[in-house]
């Protein structure tokens, strides 16, 4: 583990890279844009950033954002790209998460230097371990709680996102744990409005998840969107865990870091973690951040499931990118037994039985979440068909058959093939 904050960047700028990383560094530690006399040998010494690392990659023709600036006398400017890792003492900051964006996303990307910055990954002392509660449950509670011990759990999304009633909500919730389902979650655009209130709805579920493990013995984890200010959060979380529920569900972009870390320290249950909103950052490959770096903050404060999106979304991510956003929810940041931090990726947009081998053959692992709205609901089968296509699909990837070969043995697989496979 460095005993110094690192940050790795990819910049483009019309000045020289090695003299446009000095000026990050300076920007986003003790010094600025004019020599002040405060800034002593001493003190930058202490405090300064530093340029580890500027490795030059091949320049482009035009800038890739807007109201860049250009060396004077620069005439027709070349902006040059360039691979740039920054470090920080600690001591500037204190294993503090919303000081870390601060520090190491702030106004870097504002700077007139840069026509393209994006943050691309972070490394952080095991301080930072120590400060925060990192994911109270991870992949083996998140099992251990839905029951599910080889597969992935296979889960599905409420759906109409909203209109429905907290008694509707709760009878699809019934229909879909009569067909077998794993795991449920509100909609993050479902909360607790009006139409459909948190407490009504978290109490009509819980009766009918309540009476199907009566029943058969299986509890189905269902995510409650707890979306909303601290001490409302508190609160929403203390009803699902008194009713007996197993998940709650919170949109990190709406809440913060200092919000999932407040609601982790004083949580019971797993939280399922949204990130909508994501697009903001990553759209643009020229600004933003990568989803190596934004992952990692939020395993710290306490997320156990990540979203990643899903292979074939519809959403504009690469298939690349779902995979490595996956793999590294997975990946320990931290030395030692339980001290990793890793998170359960969550596949979902799009997903469906047919999925499976690719997803199984790119990640390597069943450690996920496969979230499939219609590859589920709108199965010829219905639930249960999508539900059963699923699992076989999966238990073929995990044994090393083929799809073509297992869907000869199994109805469903067949049916979801000739109905998504187009």
């Amino acid at each position: 583990m460095p005993e110094r904050i690192e940050a790795d960047y990819w910049i483009e700028t019309a000045w020289p890279p090695a003299e446009a990383a000095e000026a990050m560094a300076g920007e986003q530690s003790s010094g600025t844009f004019v020599a002040i006399p405060g800034e002593t040998p001493e003190l930058r010494a202490r405090a300064a950033a530093r340029v580890e690392r500027c490795e030059e990659l091949a320049p482009a023709a035009t800038p890739s954002l807007p109201y860049a600036g250009v060396p004077k006398g620069a005439g027709s400017p070349v902006y040059r790209r360039a691979r740039v890792t920054l470090s920080w003492p600690l001591g500037n900051l204190g294993p503090s998460l919303p000081n870390l964006m601060a520090t190491v996303a702030g106004n870097l990307f504002e700077l007139k230097q840069f026509s393209g910055l994006r943050l691309d990954d972070i490394r952080l002392p095991e301080a930072f371990r120590d400060a925060y509660p990192g994911p109270g449950f991870g992949v083996a509670g998140t099992r251990r709680l839905a029951g599910v011990e080889r597969l992935p759990l296979v889960g599905t999304i409420v759906k109409p996102s909203v209109g429905l009633s907290p008694e509707e909500t709760a009878a699809l919730v019934t229909s879909l744990a009569e067909a077998g389902i794993d795991f449920i979650k509100d909609d993050e655009l479902q909360a607790d409005g009006p139409a459909c209130p948190f407490a009504a709805r978290a109490e009509a579920v819980m009766r009918a998840i309540q009476r199907h493990a009566d029943r058969t013995g299986k509890k189905v984890m269902y995510a409650f969107n707890l979306t909303g200010e601290i001490d409302e959060m508190r609160r929403r979380h203390d009803l699902v865990t008194g009713l007996g529920g197993t998940c709650v569900m919170v949109s990190l972009n709406s809440i913060g870091l200092a919000g999932l870390t407040a609601l982790r320290r004083s949580a019971a249950l797993p939280v399922h973690a949204h990130r909508n909103g994501w697009g903001m950052y990553s759209r643009s490959p020229a600004i933003g951040m990568s989803y190596v770096a934004y992952q990692k903050v939020w395993r710290l404060a306490g997320a156990d499931h990540m979203h990643v999106n899903g292979l074939r979304s519809k959403f504009c991510e690469p298939d690349e990118s779902v995979i490595a956003s996956a793999r590294a929810c997975l990946t320990p940041m931290f030395d030692g037994p339980g001290r990793g931090c890793e998170a359960m990726p969550v596949f979902s947009s799009g997903q469906w039985a047919g999925l499976a081998h690719d997803t199984f053959r790119a990640l390597g692992s069943a450690d996920l979440i496969h979230a499939c709205g219609g590859g589920i609901l709108a199965h010829p089968g219905g639930a249960a068909g999508g539900v059963a296509s699923i699992r076989q699909s999966w238990e073929a990837a995990l044994a090393g058959v083929p799809l073509d070969e297992a869907a000869g043995l199994h109805q469903e697989l067949r049916d979801a093939i000739a109905r998504f496979g187009g």
